[in-house]
C-alpha cells in the first residue's frame, strides 16, 4: 500500500510572494519513488485573466514542453505548452476565492526524462469553473530536488497554501509528521525553516535547535544587529549557557514557530535622525522558547537593544551594546562604540553572537556564532552583524560566522547599506554606512530568520 507524507508546506504572508519554491530551504529528501503537489492559489494579476503558473525544477527552466486541454465543460481547447503547472484566480476573480491544483510527479529521483501531469481549477461564484488538465515533460537525466513555482504575471497573494508530499510503496518509520522529515538510518529529522505544526504518532524522546530571528542593523554608523538566541540539546547554549536536556513528547500536535528577522533601519537624509533597527521574533517548540535578537543602534543616539544577544551600540557617544537578557543564556552581548569618536572616524559596535560577544567599534566584527551538529553535520548558526562605518577610510565590518550580515563601508559622498543576515540562520543584520550632513546614511541590513531542527533515534 502506498504511503503519503508531507515533507514541506508553505503558506504565503502578508505582502505577497513572487514566487514559492519547494522545500523552502535545503532539498527534497531522495528516499521516495514520487511526489505529489497540492496547492491552492490566487496571484495580483489585475485584467481578469486567470493567470498561468510556471514550474522549474532545481532552479532550471530548459528543456520543458508540454500540452494542456482547458474549458467550461461545453467544449474543449488544448494549446502547446512549456512550463505550464496550473492556473490561478486573480485579481480580476470573484474577491477571496482561490484555485486549486494538483501535480503529480512519478520517478522524480530516476535518470530517465521526468513527466508531470497537473490537474487544476479556477473556483468563481459564476455557473462554471474553468478546468484544466496538463502533461508536462522535463527533459533531464537529473534527479528533482527543489520546485519553484511562480506566476506569468503578478504575485501570489496571501494566504496561497502549497503542499509538498513524498510517495512511497512502504511506510517510511518516522515517528513523527511535520517539517522537512529526513533520515540517515540513526535518526529521524524534522527541519523547519518555516512555522508549521510538529505531531508525534507515539511518544518519543527528542533533541531540539531552537534559533530565533536575528535583530536588524541600526542606519548611519549603526550597530550590528545582535544574533537570535540559540537553545539546544547537542551543543553548548549560545553565550555559554548549559547543555539543555531533551523533551519527552507524547502523540499530540505541537506548534512550531520560527521567528522573523528584525528590520533593518531605513536610511535618513541628517545623521542627528538615526534610527535603530527591529529586534528580531522569537522562535518556540513545545516549551522551548528563543528570544530574539536585539537591534542594532542608531549610528548618532541609540544604544544598542537587549535580547537573545545583544546588539552593536551606535558610533557615537561611546554608547554601550546591548545586553544578552534571554534566561536560560542563549547568546552574547553587543560590542560598544568607541569613546570619543568623531566625525571622521568610527564604527558601530557588532552584533553579540551565540558563540562571541561583539566586537566593539574598533572593528565592528560581529560575534561568532555556535556550531551545532544537530542536523548529522556541523552547521553554524547565530551570528552577530557588523557595525557600520562612519570615516571615509575605515572599511566595511564582518559579520560573525552563523549568517551575520556584513557593516557597510562610508563614504565622502553617501554610504553604503548594510548587508542581511543570511536565512534561517539567526544571524544579525549589518549596520549601514554613514555619510555625514548633507550625505545622509545607508540602511541597516535585515536581520535573518530562525530555524527550529527536531531530532529522535529511528
Amino acid at each position: 500500500m502506498a504511503n503519503m507524507e508531507l515533507i514541506t508546506s508553505v503558506t504565503v504572508g502578508a505582502g505577497g510572494a513572487a514566487s514559492v519554491t519547494l522545500p523552502a530551504t535545503g532539498t527534497i529528501p531522495q528516499t521516495y519513488t514520487d511526489l505529489k503537489i497540492v496547492y491552492s492559489g490566487r496571484t495580483s494579476r489585475s485584467d481578469g485573466t486567470a493567470d498561468t503558473v510556471n514550474v522549474s525544477f532545481n532552479g532550471s527552466t530548459s528543456n520543458f514542453s508540454g500540452k494542456i486541454l482547458y474549458g467550461y465543460g461545453s467544449g474543449v481547447a488544448s494549446s502547446n505548452t512549456t512550463r505550464w503547472f496550473g492556473s490561478q484566480n486573480s485579481g480580476g476573480s470573484t474577491a477571496n476565492t482561490f484555485a486549486n491544483v494538483e501535480a503529480y510527479i512519478p520517478n522524480y529521483t530516476s535518470s530517465n526524462y521526468k513527466s508531470v501531469s497537473v490537474d487544476a481549477v479556477t473556483e468563481n461564484n459564476d455557473t462554471a469553473a474553468l478546468s484544466y488538465l496538463g502533461a508536462v515533460l522535463w527533459s533531464d537525466t537529473s534527479a528533482i530536488t527543489t520546485i519553484t513555482l511562480t506566476p506569468d504575471s503578478g504575485n501570489f497573494v496571501q494566504y496561497s497554501t502549497f503542499y509538498l508530499y513524498g510517495i512511497s510503496n512502504v511506510t517510511s518509520g518516522s515517528k513523527a509528521t511535520g517539517g522537512i522529515v529526513s533520515s540517515d538510518g540513526t535518526y529521524w529529522y524534522h527541519m523547519f525553516p518555516f512555522s508549521g505544526t510538529f505531531t508525534p504518532t507515539q511518544s518519543l524522546t527528542a533533541d531540539y535547535l531552537v534559533v530565533a530571528g536575528g535583530g536588524g542593523g541600526g542606519s548611519g554608523a549603526g550597530g550590528g544587529g545582535g544574533a537570535g538566541g540559540l537553545r539546544s540539546t547537542v551543543t553548548a547554549t549560545g553565550g555559554g549557557g548549559s547543555l539543555e536536556s531533551p523533551l519527552s513528547l507524547t502523540a499530540q500536535a505541537y506548534t512550531v514557530t520560527v521567528g522573523a528577522g528584525g528590520a533593518g533601519a531605513a536610511a535618513q537624509a541628517n545623521q542627528d535622525t538615526q534610527a535603530p533597527g527591529t529586534a528580531g521574533s522569537n522562535s518556540v517548540f513545545a516549551t522551548i522558547t528563543s528570544t530574539g535578537g536585539g537591534y542594532g543602534a542608531g549610528g548618532y543616539v541609540y544604544a544598542g537593544g537587549s535580547g537573545g544577544s545583544g546588539g552593536g551600540g551606535s558610533f557615537r557617544q561611546a554608547t554601550a551594546g546591548g545586553s544578552k537578557t534571554a534566561s536560560p543564556v542563549q547568546g552574547y552581548d553587543g560590542g560598544a562604540s568607541l569613546s570619543g569618536n568623531t566625525d571622521g572616524t568610527g564604527r558601530g559596535g557588532g552584533g553579540g553572537g551565540a558563540g562571541a560577544v561583539g566586537a566593539t567599534g574598533s572593528t565592528g566584527n560581529g560575534g561568532n556564532g555556535a556550531a551545532v551538529s544537530i542536523s548529522g553535520s556541523s552547521v553554524t548558526y547565530a551570528g552577530g552583524g557588523g557595525g557600520g562605518a562612519w570615516g571615509n577610510t575605515d572599511g566595511a565590518s564582518t559579520g560573525g560566522s552563523g549568517g551575520g550580515g556584513a557593516g557597510a563601508d562610508s563614504g565622502s559622498t553617501g554610504a553604503t547599506n548594510g548587508t542581511s543576515a543570511s536565512v534561517n540562520t539567526g544571524g544579525g543584520g549589518g549596520g549601514g554606512g554613514g555619510g555625514g550632513n548633507p550625505n545622509g546614511s545607508g540602511t541597516g541590513g535585515a536581520g535573518g530568520s530562525g530555524i527550529v531542527i527536531i531530532r529522535y533515534a529511528i
